[in-house]
């Protein structure tokens, strides 16, 4: 735990790549949002940028930033429209704003067993490894949905083996030999050879017609949704995405962030979570972003990388704008250089960082509960996983019932 006097901005190796953790879980949803959906990447990385800096400077410690994964997932694999994306974005931001402006999110907090929080935090961690290893195997939806293991690279194999599978052993045991390492930071070399790698062997897809100069975000790019467009995800995304986001993005989030940083998140409470996600998604719905929230698993990430301040927000946060504001749409030729392999490793140690946190539970019962949320989880959903974890661990109060 962080003492009270951890100063609210370092800017550092550790920091940098602390900053980096998380891009497993960002960019392969934007990539899909942008080509599936028509999402420019202008205002996408540009709402992004700007809640990294803006979580980093209110909250003073390390804050994630994340899409919104049962809107992305579905949004993908359905290619819905960019003012359905927005609607969904929108609506969200609306009810988040309710409960967290209402104080309703006070009270949900308090229902909530921390077996129940670990089990959110388990469970989320379990899907960052999977998609994680999907990535290095080549089997991930946006890998599908490209059809190759490695799109944006020349060779997808040596002999037998899938390239991926290759950069991800590699890339495993370097993060092992230096994840306590504080001058190679684990993060920065990893992605630094993810970039190296596609320079080498990538299809440099957009690098030659890259042109730098000043490409500002369009206001309300897109037609403004229809009431269609809002009916016709208010149940598909809307809906499941809620229960998810409130279990994930802000009582576990809250919870690990005071294990993380002590006094230093007090500002870090499930009501400011709310409120700062409902501005963020009104701000990406003005700039025609994809709707975004906070997460434990991308906290996870970002600490077990070496993230201790808001300085790591700052820093990814800042690279984003620059990159938006400098490149436009030619920005997606810097990303398609790395490796979805190399994403996946951040997945996996981000992932195993938020699951090992149900180490703190000793009873039987409440491990039960935790285990249970895994198992739903992994057969349903993770909001459903959430509800039926908060039931079972109120019900297992009782000193009738065993496990």
């Amino acid at each position: 735990m962080s003492p009270p006097s951890q100063p609210r901005i370092v800017f550092n190796r550790m920091e940098l790549a602390g900053s980096l953790g998380d891009l497993g879980t960002l960019l392969p949803i934007a990539v899909g949002m942008i080509l599936v959906c028509g999402i420019h990447p202008t205002g996408l990385f540009c709402s992004v940028g700007l809640f990294y800096v803006l979580s980093g400077l209110y909250y003073g410690v390390t804050t994630p930033v994340q899409p919104m994964k049962v809107i992305g997932a579905y949004a993908i694999a359905t290619a819905m429209t960019a003012p359905q994306v927005l609607a969904a974005g929108l609506s969200l931001g609306m009810l988040l704003l309710i409960v967290g402006a209402t104080g309703l999110i006070d009270g949900i907090r308090r229902v909530t067993p921390k077996a129940t929080v670990r089990g959110v935090q388990l469970s989320t961690g379990a899907l960052l490894m999977a998609e994680g290893v999907r990535f290095m195997l080549g089997t991930s939806k946006l890998q599908a949905l490209r059809q190759a293991a490695e799109p944006y690279l020349t060779l997808q194999q040596i002999g037998p083996v899938p390239l991926g599978v290759i950069i991800g052993a590699a890339g495993f045991f370097l993060t092992l030999m230096l994840l306590e390492n504080r001058k190679l930071p684990a993060g920065v070399m990893v992605v630094a050879a993810g970039l190296v790698l596609g320079l080498i062997f990538g299809t440099r897809e957009g690098l030659a017609e890259m042109r730098p100069g000043l490409y500002l975000p369009r206001w309300m790019p897109f037609s403004v949704p229809e009431a269609a467009d809002f009916a016709a995800v208010f149940f598909a995304v809307v809906l499941p995405q809620l229960p998810m986001t409130l279990g994930n993005a802000v009582i576990a989030n809250a919870d690990l962030s005071r294990e993380y940083f002590g006094e230093g998140s007090r500002r870090v409470t499930p009501r400011a979570l709310c409120i700062t996600m409902a501005l963020a998604n009104f701000g990406a719905f003005l700039l025609g972003g994809m709707p975004l929230c906070h997460g434990a698993g991308g906290l996870a990430a970002h600490y077990r990388f070496g993230a201790r301040t808001a300085g790591s927000n700052l820093i990814i946060g800042g690279a984003f704008l620059a990159l938006a504001l400098l490149l436009g749409f030619h920005v997606l030729a810097i990303i398609y250089l790395m490796p979805l392999s190399v994403l996946g490793i951040l997945l996996v140690f981000a992932g195993a960082q938020l699951a090992l946190t149900i180490l703190d539970l000793d009873r039987r019962k409440d491990l039960f509960v935790a285990l249970l949320m895994l198992g739903i989880t992994l057969a349903t959903n993770l909001a459903a996983g959430f509800l039926v974890g908060i039931a079972v661990a109120l019900l297992l109060r009782s000193e009738r019932l065993h496990v």
